[in-house]
């Protein structure tokens, strides 16, 4: 028998996410905790802390691609493979976090 293996995960980029930001066809959820956000968080996004997470707060994305963010990549993917694996087809993340949106330029707020 082979082992159940973790649902898969795609990569965005932060110009793709950003992008789609812009355009309204993405919902950012930010799974960092609120000391964290409350020091820098990304504009526009949703905060569903990690360490309570529940994907039934996740919003309504109403059409919009959810996407998982946290600071560096990790905590998105374990948000993303959780809400996958209560049924919710969110199967995205920014890749690299807030440190690889921060690298390519895009604005934070504080």
């Amino acid at each position: 028998m082979s082992e159940p293996r973790d649902p898969p995960v795609h990569d965005l980029t932060p110009e793709d996410v950003a992008k789609g930001l812009a355009e309204g066809k993405v919902l950012l959820v930010d799974v960092r905790e609120l000391n964290e956000t409350a020091v820098e968080r990304y504009p526009d996004a949703v905060v569903v802390p990690l360490s309570g997470f529940d994907p039934a707060q996740i919003p309504d994305p109403q059409g919009r691609k959810v996407v998982f963010a946290c600071r560096s990549g990790r905590r998105s993917v374990t948000a993303s493979q959780a809400a996958q694996a209560s049924g919710l087809p969110y199967d995205c993340h920014l890749a690299g976090g807030i440190l690889a949106w921060k690298a390519a330029g895009l604005p934070t707020e504080s």
